[in-house]
């Protein structure tokens, strides 16, 4: 139980173990064409799970593989990745099109 605890104090805000956490908000077309969003510490390895190449994907993408990233920005907090990731899914789906194009270098 207390080694529990003590892993439950090691993560406190944006900080795990002392370090500053850096969070994502990302954007992943789907094999249908249709947009889903979300925020991750690590997206190469939640795009993987997405992909079905690691388990705990979202059920939504599961059934619309295979998941190609199209959007990413980093964000300093958690709060603030869950504060653009509320935005960016009240946007419609042409508005979330001019975002991830307009984000597209060239």
């Amino acid at each position: 139980m207390a080694a529990l605890l003590r892993g439950a104090c090691a993560i406190a805000g944006n900080h795990v173990a002392g370090r500053l956490m850096e969070f994502s908000i990302y954007i992943v077309v789907c094999a249908d064409g249709t947009y889903y969003t979300g925020i991750a510490v690590d997206v190469a390895r939640r795009l993987a799970q997405h992909n079905g190449q690691r388990p705990l994907g979202a059920r939504y993408t599961a059934a619309r593989r295979p998941v190609r990233l199209v959007y990413e920005a980093k964000l300093p907090s958690r709060s603030a990745a869950l504060k653009e990731e509320i935005r960016i899914k009240r946007l419609t789906r042409e508005q979330k099109r001019e975002l991830v194009e307009g984000s597209q270098p060239g």
